[in-house]
């Protein structure tokens, strides 16, 4: 919840920056050109901050801490951190002498229109050193959170929205360009960032000096892990990358339009999934470091009923009343009515892969709290694959709502097939409170979008745009507590004690 809750601040300041941009560019060339922008820094900030260092670092760093103290730990991390900068840099470097080839990959569609491809180029290279600075704060961030340290890297991406959303003011009154002051407040919150977490380690007690690079013997098997866990923790991200390479290959707007959906669908899936999968592999990691096998699959199927919970809901929601909530968050300005409409039908096809979404940030720490990261990296390659061919059959008949759809349907595929390995492997079996619980909250939510769709030809929607929204999400949020009640979907009692505060035990050392 520590998480969860700042990470709710940061996507509630990030409606406001998108309902700006909206507003400003709507979704044509020159806002397809800055989402291409920030799409290649914004990966690698979800990647890493989101899934796949912690994957590699966190088990690594927490062993060390555990056995041989902390001394040995901060080197580790300091290490890491010498390796990390000048590799970072390199290929900051490469990436912005490069980048118009970097752009025939990412969105190979621009290059008919050369204006468009050119200002995705230019914005491209402001934007392009967030992701050396951000990869460093992951490793912060992930320091913090290994000694328990939650609150300080969950807050950090508010910095994130706060900063795009101070230049895009300051900047556009000097006369800048959206899309120019836009990119420089990108680059700007990840100097911010960085400043932040540092501090907050120092305040830790856990401050880290830059040494040479190193490869120690410790380095050397985070870094093996690494390169598997960016594919393992990171599928969705590259699924929706490759949406965004053939979204590049439509109609102008395509790529803007599926961009404001997903924004929609990462509410749940950054305040659910990135939170419970960031608290769930500290927590894995030491379960299983000291061979308490029935303690590790308590805590995964208690995070499993916590996100259905959540996430069943929350996609029934999104489907039942999509369109209200695209005209009344972006349908401003530049942002047309027929474009809040065709992102109504991105967002329908996204809401139905978000359990899966989240399901996988809970599935991939089970394996990788084992140090295997080889397992969810072959899984995760053939959904990608899966998501490509989907992609490529699905594009022209049914546009920016095939793209979508093949991204939900690869990440079902992948949640099964980890969940399936996870059990043949003993490390996961559904208990029984789970399997008891699960078919009521499907019954619950979906009694709730019936709620909703109903609801949508009454009175309610004759109110202002923003007090019709309010209504249908306060009377869908009711309904859906009083339906779940009725019949043992949750127990209030049951809430109370997942979300007490455990104690804080102190690391060995």
């Amino acid at each position: 919840m520590t998480v969860g809750a700042w990470t709710m601040g940061s996507r509630v300041l990030g409606f406001a920056r998108d309902i700006l941009i909206a507003a400003l560019l709507g979704a044509g060339p020159a806002a397809d050109a800055f989402f291409v922008a920030l799409r290649l820094p914004n990966l690698f900030r979800r990647l890493f901050g989101e899934g796949a260092f912690s994957a590699a670092f966190i088990p690594a760093y927490t062993g060390t801490l555990s056995h041989e103290g902390e001394a040995p730990a901060r080197r580790l991390a300091e290490d890491i951190t010498a390796i990390m900068v000048v590799f970072l840099f390199a290929l900051m470097a490469l990436g912005m002498i490069f980048m118009p080839e970097v752009l025939d990959v990412l969105a190979p569609g621009f290059r008919a229109e050369p204006a468009k491809f050119a200002l995705a180029v230019h914005l491209s290279r402001i934007t392009f050193p967030y992701l050396w600075l951000i990869c460093l704060c992951a490793l912060f961030a992930g320091v913090l959170n290994a000694r328990g340290h939650f609150a300080a890297a969950a807050a950090a991406p508010i910095l994130f929205n706060v900063c795009i959303i101070a230049a895009l003011f300051i900047l556009r009154a000097r006369g800048e360009h959206v899309p120019e002051a836009l990119s420089y407040g990108v680059a700007l919150s990840g100097i911010v960032q960085f400043a932040v977490l540092g501090r907050a380690l120092a305040r830790a007690g856990t401050p880290l000096r830059l040494r040479l690079p190193r490869l120690t013997p410790g380095a050397m098997i985070v870094l093996r892990r690494l390169g598997p866990g960016l594919i393992g923790a990171g599928v969705t991200q590259l699924n929706l990358t490759v949406d965004t390479i053939i979204a590049s290959l439509l109609p102008n707007g395509t790529v803007s339009v599926l961009y404001y959906a997903d924004r929609v669908n990462q509410l749940p899936l950054g305040v659910i999934g990135a939170a419970l999968g960031t608290v769930l592999l500290p927590s894995l990691s030491r379960h299983f470091r000291r061979n308490e096998t029935e303690q590790a699959r308590a805590t995964l199927n208690r995070a499993l009923e916590f996100a259905l919970l959540l996430t069943l809901p929350a996609a029934a929601a999104l489907a039942a009343i999509g369109l209200p909530i695209m005209r009344t968050l972006f349908a401003h300005g530049a942002f047309s009515t027929a474009d809040a409409a065709r992102s109504t039908a991105a967002l329908a096809a996204y809401a139905f892969g978000l359990p899966a979404f989240v399901l996988v940030k809970l599935f991939t720490p089970g394996f990788f709290a084992r140090g295997d990261t080889k397992t969810p990296v072959k899984i995760g390659l053939a959904a990608v694959a899966l998501n490509l061919a989907l992609n490529l059959a699905l594009m022209h008949p049914l546009q920016q709502i095939g793209i979508a759809l093949s991204t939900s349907i690869a990440a079902w595929f992948n949640v099964s097939i980890l969940a399936l390995l996870l059990r043949r492997h003993r490390d996961f079996a559904p208990d029984r409170r789970l399997i008891h619980r699960l078919p009521r909250i499907i019954a619950a939510s979906a009694a709730m979008a019936a709620l909703l769709i109903a609801l949508r030809a009454t009175p309610l929607m004759h109110l202002p745009a923003s007090l019709a929204l309010i209504g249908l999400i306060t009377l869908g949020i009711t309904g859906f507590a009083a339906i779940g009640l009725a019949i043992g979907a949750f127990h209030t009692a049951e809430l109370r004690t997942l979300l007490r505060r455990p104690a804080r035990t102190r690391p060995a050392g």
